[in-house]
């Protein structure tokens, strides 16, 4: 028989994107102590540090990355529409050249 009765198995708790912002946008907040927060929401205090620590480095690459990856894929877009237009271009001038000769 085993000392100290049976072993408990834990299931992991999974929590959608949507709860660990609600939670972690609180934690920031300061309104309520990260005990409270773990008590109101049953998640660990440990997680909803976690969870704060995560938020507030994404704010940061937020205002740091995403313009200047969005201007460069606007401008691969640009460079490659104006280089589809100039093979159109090119490709309807033979076609004209092509049916000129067709009419004679």
């Amino acid at each position: 028989m085993m000392k100290g009765g049976p072993k408990e198995i834990r299931m992991r708790k999974s929590f959608n994107s949507a709860f660990m912002a609600k939670v972690a946008l609180e934690a920031i907040k300061g309104e309520k102590t990260i005990a409270e927060l773990s008590s109101e929401y049953e998640v660990h205090r440990t997680q909803i540090t976690n969870w704060r620590k995560r938020a507030l480095e994404g704010l940061v690459e937020i205002f740091q990355g995403k313009g200047v990856k969005l201007r460069e894929e606007k401008e691969k877009m640009i460079d490659e529409l104006y280089r589809q237009i100039g093979q159109l271009k090119v490709e309807n001038e033979w076609l004209k050249k092509k049916s000129a000769q067709f009419e004679r």
